[in-house]
């Protein structure tokens, strides 16, 4: 029995040999991503990052669907009648964990995408760090077809990770695509056939977590906001979370690498990782 089970209505969470087993749980929504949703990841996303047994967080759905977006019945017609406040808190915690908490989260992040992913699901898609998709997995940016623009940061999610042309065709289109092309336009690290879904996202963790978490903490928050800053703030920013990394470190994992690459002739760096 999984210390979180029955905790949440809408995610179900098990943590298995250090990976984070996260599940968008609406299988009959197709696990479209309503205001209780919303609130409940918020609270998964705080009890996974303080779990010392959880080492990756793996973000997928529940049966045929990753999900299919912002519940269009919970989370717009039955808001859009209420009160300034409340639309507020709303989009603000949808947005809270689809991108600002899960974008930095502090430990590695993989969305597994087993099935359908759509409209307002490209947003915490690409705020996980990897990705990786069913070759039979669906993607569609629908919202032109009911009458609005991409929502939250869709459109910043595509602008981050597609080209200019194919993201914008899927945008004004509404046509879908597979796993398969969402590979091969860079929305996704890989795909594979849904029977090897599983199996290739736990050895990706399994890579992850044969490095050191603090290095590897600082390693992709670096990255993520080097995107954002001059060459001039690159600089200072990353010799600064080269420097924060070394201090917080228990490992000592600088030293610990060049003593056994330098010293003990035990490693090749761009091979493989040091002995932890």
């Amino acid at each position: 029995m999984s210390k979180y089970d029955n905790r949440w209505q809408t995610v179900e969470v098990k943590v298995e040999a250090g990976i984070a087993w996260v599940t968008l749980n609406r299988p009959d929504k197709r696990n479209a991503m309503s205001p209780t949703l919303n609130q409940e990841m918020l609270q998964v996303l705080d009890a996974v990052e303080f779990d010392d047994e959880a080492k990756v967080l793996v973000l997928t759905g529940a049966g045929a669907a990753w999900t299919a977006g912002m519940d269009l019945k919970e989370y717009f017609r039955e808001i859009d009648g209420g009160s300034d406040a409340l639309q507020e808190k709303v989009r603000r915690d949808a947005s809270e964990w689809q991108w600002r908490r899960l974008r930095m989260y502090n430990k590695p992040t993989i969305a597994m995408v087993n099935g359908w992913c759509f409209g307002g699901g490209f947003s915490p898609l690409v705020a996980c760090d990897l990705a990786i998709a069913a070759d039979e997995a669906v993607f569609g940016l629908s919202e032109i077809n009911w009458g609005i623009p991409p929502g939250n940061l869709v459109s910043k999610a595509m602008a981050d990770t597609v080209g200019h042309r194919r993201a914008l065709h899927y945008i004004m289109t509404g046509d879908t695509f597979t796993g398969v092309e969402a590979a091969d336009m860079g929305l996704v690290n890989s795909s594979v056939p849904l029977a090897e879904l599983r199996d290739a996202t736990i050895a990706l963790a399994a890579r992850l977590m044969d490095k050191n978490p603090v290095v590897l903490r600082a390693a992709k928050h670096g990255f993520k906001r080097a995107r954002e800053l001059t060459w001039e703030q690159c600089e200072d920013y990353l010799y600064a979370k080269l420097d924060q990394a070394q201090l917080r470190d228990p490992e000592h994992g600088r030293e610990q690498g060049l003593k056994q690459f330098l010293d003990d002739k035990t490693i090749k760096p761009g091979l493989q990782a040091y002995k932890r």
